[in-house]
């Protein structure tokens, strides 16, 4: 049995959730890994973000984002509402506030983004998929992305993908 880990950055550069397509990333990863049987696991270690397979929507609005993920948006935003002012949900309370301003050298308007870690609890952080003769199992139309939901600044994020098998 071999374990292969490596991981890499996206980076966030809208004022909204945002998809990055990390199909061809990670493929090219399982194929440096030598693993030709077992399971790619992608994970994500931001409490304000997931890992998700769905179809490849080829149309798109127009900033880019497929129809199928704004579609995911736009339910979201009816069930979990974006975080737009203090007090609209419970968190961040005041001690939170205190911690990031204080000891993390934050802007509170940074804190507002609890629906990001609703989205992300609801969605998951990871995805473990099957490789069978080299192959990542997703199906026809299957895509992975990164999903970003903390949309109160620009971020860099870490993707790791850790595959096991022989």
């Amino acid at each position: 049995m071999t374990v292969h880990h490596k991981s890499f950055k996206v980076y966030s550069d809208k004022y909204k959730p945002v998809f990055h397509d990390i199909t061809d990333k990670v493929k090219e990863i399982m194929s440096e890994s030598g693993i030709k049987n077992g399971i790619v696991n992608v994970y994500s270690q931001h409490t304000t973000c997931s890992v998700i397979i769905q179809e490849e929507s080829h149309d798109t609005i127009f900033d880019g984002t497929k129809f199928i993920l704004q579609d995911l948006l736009d339910v979201f935003n009816k069930i979990i509402p974006r975080c737009r002012k203090e007090g609209q949900y419970l968190h961040p309370g005041l001690a939170h506030i205190k911690h990031a301003t204080k000891n993390l050298n934050e802007e509170a308007v940074w804190s507002l983004n609890t629906d990001g870690h609703l989205r992300s609890c609801v969605l998951g952080r990871s995805e473990t998929i099957p490789v069978v003769n080299e192959q990542l199992e997703l199906g026809e139309f299957g895509q992975i992305y990164f999903v970003d939901f903390d949309s109160v600044r620009l971020r860099e994020r870490f993707v790791h993908v850790s595959i096991i098998g022989e």
